[in-house]
């Protein structure tokens, strides 16, 4: 009777989500679930870190991280019905805290505004096929310049928040004191989540950083004090950053410029994902493209607009979904495994809660190496399109902004595109962003 009851369940999730066509089964479509987990469950970690510098509350960012992954992950796999995992992007939370909010000097409330209208539009958008449209408007070498300079940035902020890079007077910029505990805790992250990487342990980031942490205990890096046994089990509290919205801005000038950053970074982010993702499960449609792109793309807009309601950034695909592919992960049972373990993630909160910057600053360092990686592809050679990707890329770090890097970047190749009298090659929109730009620089 037992084995009728687990032959149904598999018949029905096998139908349901086409397991057998797509040349997978339900035990590989488990393990690819949980693999996709354990490599990005750092997220649960870093992101109230980050946000937290913007003055929002851990404990309820953790719980809006948590929740939003898990509902956009869930709608992910039923409605497109593919293997790909999705939570509050980085990147986009470092443009959030450290731009935004600390750079600009507006609310977090503005902020999180933002990331709200970003996901209304990025809806409008899907429902009309433009948001598909836009992706083959700007220049893949130019959005491979972009993803390199905030690799860049979130090794910075890595270092900075570590305290092995400080301000300097004179030099900008200088090395802090590495005679540190903390420095110690950096250093056992840095390098055992680099060997594990390196002999491919799934699941690396996490335990890198679950190390760092427990290395840090008797440093006294790791603060025991900090770990609330009676949260175990429990929720913590949406209250302080649930619905926490500020409307007054939302016609100003400042609040598009950021809306528009929001919406640049999140588009050349997903599309980056969305093609690596089809070529790594052959999932491409008749164009080459990912199968059920719309409803990937409308689970990923829906996933944005749930996760400003929460009280968290902006919630995007995440590349990490392609450790999951390799191991045989092709439909949406996949991500269902990882909403799932999001869910009993909110949980658990002191686990995650409890660890300090310098155990998660290492994986900023790194997810940077990641992000620089794009720049392999560069067409160096194509000096209209090399030229502002390298704008893009050195602009982020040297002024500390992800807006200015983009802004530049954006600037450049307009300006080049209409000295080389290729005007025509230029998109209206993106011809529009670099006005837009431009004014925002000569007046503000």
């Amino acid at each position: 009777m037992r084995m009728d009851k687990t032959d149904k369940s598999r018949g029905f999730l096998d139908s349901f989500f086409k397991i057998k066509e797509n040349g997978s089964t339900v035990y590989t479509e488990v393990i690819a679930g949980l693999t996709t987990f354990i490599t990005m469950a750092y997220i649960l970690t870093v992101n109230p870190a980050i946000l937290s510098a913007a003055g929002m509350d851990p404990g309820s960012v953790f719980s809006a991280t948590a929740l939003s992954a898990a509902i956009a992950t869930c709608i992910m796999g039923i409605y497109a019905n593919l293997p790909i995992a999705l939570a509050p992007g980085m990147g986009l939370n470092s443009f959030f805290a450290f731009s935004v909010v600390i750079g600009m000097g507006f609310s977090w409330q503005f902020a999180l505004t933002a990331v709200f209208l970003e996901g209304i539009i990025f809806i409008l958008l899907t429902l009309t096929n433009v948001r598909q449209a836009i992706m083959n408007c700007i220049p893949r070498d130019l959005s491979k310049g972009v993803s390199a300079g905030i690799g860049v940035f979130i090794a910075f902020i890595g270092l900075q928040s570590a305290g092995i890079v400080v301000a300097h007077e004179s030099t900008l910029v200088d090395m802090g004191n590495l005679a540190t505990p903390g420095t110690a805790v950096v250093v056992i992250g840095f390098f055992s989540t680099g060997i594990m990487l390196h002999y491919k342990v799934k699941g690396a980031f996490l335990f890198g950083i679950f190390l760092a942490t427990l290395c840090g205990i008797p440093l006294g890096v790791t603060s025991i004090e900090n770990f609330d046994t009676s949260l175990i089990f429990s929720i913590a509290s949406l209250d302080p950053t649930f619905l926490q919205f500020d409307f007054s801005q939302v016609f100003s000038f400042e609040m598009l410029y950021v809306l528009g950053i929001f919406l640049f970074i999140d588009l050349f982010e997903t599309v980056g994902m969305f093609l690596a993702i089809a070529g790594k499960a052959k999932l491409q449609d008749e164009n080459g493209l990912l199968k059920n792109a719309k409803q990937a793309f409308m689970a990923d807009a829906i996933g944005t607009t749930v996760g400003a309601v929460l009280g968290t950034s902006t919630v995007t695909s995440y590349v990490e979904s392609t450790a999951g592919v390799a191991v045989g992960g092709r439909t949406g049972l996949t991500a269902i495994v990882v909403a799932i373990l999001f869910f009993f993630a909110l949980f658990l909160s002191p686990f995650f809660l409890f660890i300090p910057p310098h155990a998660t600053a290492p994986i900023l360092i790194i997810v940077g190496l990641m992000m620089v990686s794009s720049l392999k592809d560069l067409d160096f050679e194509n000096y209209i399109v090399s030229i502002p990707a390298f704008v893009a890329f050195i602009a982020m770090p040297f002024t500390f902004s992800i807006a200015n890097g983009i802004a530049w970047g954006i600037i450049s190749y307009v300006i080049l595109s209409i000295l080389a009298n290729r005007i025509k090659t230029i998109h209206p929109l993106l011809f529009g962003l670099a006005v837009l730009f431009i004014l925002k620089f000569a007046f503000m």
